[in-house]
């Protein structure tokens, strides 16, 4: 794999957004230069929401709006770089809200069906696949071995047309890159300081969609953060609104999984590293969970594709061993490697919309825009991001 030159779209004509300076400039670059697929975004969720919640859009504007405030008293900032999105975009700010909120809408409607599922077990809406995600860390007595990180984001099949690569300078925290849906904060990532994130939506029985801190904030805050550590303080730091697997990792070798519930830091659940690899799906792999899992029930695929990452990810595993391991097909379509189920509503269908690998110690990133079984893995220049440690994986 080359790197491509700066400036250059990577796999599939994914726009690079750049962006610098205080978060509302931030927000108006980046609004004005995905303006399209900002737009785009908000168009496709009116769809989208309509079909899971029944809502149309005035009433997911209002719903959205109660999120303001908690944002607020937790990072302005961040609703400042929401308002310059809006501006450069040419929305109104509940627009830009409204998408960055999205999975406090959806699986809050999930879970508020799942009491009822033996009743509307034929009107059940299944949320499509949502990640596979697995960290492969270095022992003590190997520190020259990279630290690797990465996942498959599966989603709603519009968002191959929302994508968007974000290279952010702020002018008060690290620099990063997130591969994201045009118009959200942030998604998986890499930052200046070494640290990355990828990520798995989950859903209980507490999901009720209750105004708190949204987890594409929460996202955007830990790609802020210089330690693992600092992240963990990041989710402990307000009322959570949503529940969301977040898989942390750093170039010193330091790993940590964060499972959160909606609530407070008693409703975080941290999973740590086994034989050198940290695995995720879908679904609570801690066996103390407070609130009721109902993540199988809404994406029954997660156990199979953890299955096969436990049979695939090793702590010997290469950057070119874990592509392979991101193409898989076993349980096709319901795979690693997502497909389209053409049985489901076309406002279900869900797939694999892009692929991340990262080397944290070289900084150095890949994407794979669409399936990775076809698509091939272009490094995308981030060597703006800062000199990076010495040790590199091999690809």
């Amino acid at each position: 794999m080359t790197a491509q030159p700066n400036g250059t779209p990577p796999a599939g004509g994914v726009p690079r957004v750049r962006v610098a300076g205080t978060p509302y400039d931030r927000g108006r670059q980046y609004g004005t230069q995905a303006r399209d697929r900002v737009r785009l975004s908000v168009q496709a969720y009116q769809r989208v929401f309509a079909h899971y919640a029944g809502w149309d859009w005035p009433d997911v504007r209002r719903a959205a709006a109660g999120f303001e405030a908690p944002i607020a008293a937790f990072r302005l900032a961040y609703l400042d770089e929401m308002r310059g999105i809006a501006d450069g975009a040419g929305l109104d700010l509940a627009d830009v809200l409204a998408i960055n909120v999205r999975t406090e809408v959806m699986y809050a409607a999930k879970a508020r069906q799942a009491p009822l599922a033996a009743r509307v077990s034929a009107s059940f809406r299944p949320l499509p696949a949502e990640c596979s995600a697995f960290a492969v860390v270095p022992a003590p007595e190997t520190p020259q071995v990279a630290t690797l990180l990465g996942q498959n984001w599966d989603w709603l099949l519009h968002s191959a047309q929302t994508l968007v690569v974000l290279e952010a300078r702020p002018d008060d925290g690290p620099a990063f890159v997130t591969v994201v849906e045009a118009g959200l904060l942030a998604k998986a990532g890499l930052n200046a300081a070494g640290l990355g994130l990828v990520t798995n939506a989950l859903v209980t029985d507490a999901d009720l969609g209750a105004p708190g801190l949204p987890y594409h904030v929460l996202l955007r805050a830990i790609l802020d953060c210089a330690t693992v550590t600092e992240a963990l303080k990041v989710l402990q730091s307000g009322m959570r609104s949503s529940s969301a697997n977040y898989l942390i990792a750093h170039a010193s070798g330091a790993a940590l999984d964060v499972e959160a519930a909606p609530g407070d830091f008693t409703r975080l659940y941290p999973q740590l590293p086994e034989d050198g690899v940290l695995l995720h799906t879908n679904h609570f792999l801690s066996p103390r969970l407070h609130p009721v899992d109902v993540s199988l029930w809404a994406m029954p695929d997660s156990a199979v594709r953890l299955q096969r990452l436990r049979a695939g990810a090793t702590a010997s595993a290469t950057l070119g061993d874990l592509r392979v391991l991101l193409a898989d097909h076993a349980d096709y379509p319901h795979s690693i490697c997502s497909h389209p189920d053409p049985r489901d509503h076309p406002l279900e269908q869900g797939a694999t919309i892009a692929s991340v690998l990262m080397d944290l110690n070289a900084r150095r990133l890949w994407l794979a825009a669409g399936h990775p079984c076809r698509s091939p893995y272009q490094e995308l220049d981030v060597s703006w991001l800062g000199a990076p440690a010495t040790a590199s994986a091999a690809v």
